[in-house]
């Protein structure tokens, strides 16, 4: 097998099957009852969000920590952050008595045995902007969907090889135990030229080529995107002289099987 129908076989194990989709589809459905009744009268919106919407979310089984972003917009809106975050948690607590509840601030996190759910309460704000709890006591402006129309319009623009080389580049971070925040990567991805670039081989490996760490990154988060430039350093090679089983066995050193 070649480096690029490998990679391009890993890039569609990173999609969800139908059977997860349908059970995550259920899911949403009867959460968003169980708000309307829970909650009646008392909210403007609640809607799903992030990368589940985007088409970069993984599977459960390439990343254990997969979950659906979920946003609920209240009508009232003088209250704090933790007001709303305390109902939510109520709200969890009478209708999922079964499943794991806890805040992780700025959410509720509702964890199901398919998937887990980050609850996150909201007020309006101008120009159909929404305000989200900032993790420290106070609010922050967002926009949910801008960013997806940009990942959208890039993905179109590269010929449909961006989403799929951001689950690739996800499934590495999150084999490597999260060198990044996955959103962040995201937007990172999305702000590549990807100038040459012909196939998904090539996305995938400018991508990985791309990575910087910060200045106070901790030292195994900077080995981490050490070896995976090495890696594709070394598949190149492999490649150039021929050495093709070679070069799969270091590439499954990044994208396992």
């Amino acid at each position: 097998m070649s480096v690029l129908s490998y990679l391009t076989s890993r890039a569609s194990d990173t999609l969800m099957d139908v059977q997860e989709k349908d059970s995550i589809k259920k899911s949403i459905a009867t959460l968003k009852a169980r708000l309307n009744t829970n909650f009646e009268g008392r909210l403007k919106d609640h809607f799903q969000f992030g990368s589940s919407t985007r088409g970069t979310i993984l599977p459960r089984s390439m990343n254990e920590h997969s979950d659906i972003d979920y946003l609920i917009v209240f009508n009232d809106d003088d209250s704090v952050p933790q007001t709303y975050l305390d109902r939510l948690k109520r709200f969890a607590e009478i209708y999922y008595s079964k499943s794991e509840i806890y805040q992780s601030s700025p959410t509720i996190v509702l964890e199901l045995n398919h998937i887990k759910f980050d609850l996150v309460p909201a007020r309006t704000a101008f120009w159909n902007d929404f305000k989200i709890p900032d993790g420290n006591g106070g609010w922050r402006g967002t926009n949910p969907n801008d960013f997806n129309d940009k990942l959208n319009l890039t993905n179109r623009e590269h010929s449909n090889l961006i989403k799929p080389t951001i689950r690739l580049v996800k499934y590495w971070n999150a084999v490597n135990d999260f060198v990044f925040d996955s959103f962040l990567l995201e937007k990172r991805i999305v702000d590549l030229s990807f100038r040459g670039c012909k196939n998904l081989k090539e996305y995938f490996f400018y991508a990985i080529d791309s990575l910087s760490v910060e200045y106070d990154f901790v030292q195994w988060r900077k080995d981490a995107v050490s070896r995976a430039k090495d890696n594709v350093a070394q598949v190149k090679d492999f490649e150039r002289q021929g050495m093709i089983a070679k070069a799969e066995l270091e590439l499954k050193k990044l994208i396992p099987e």
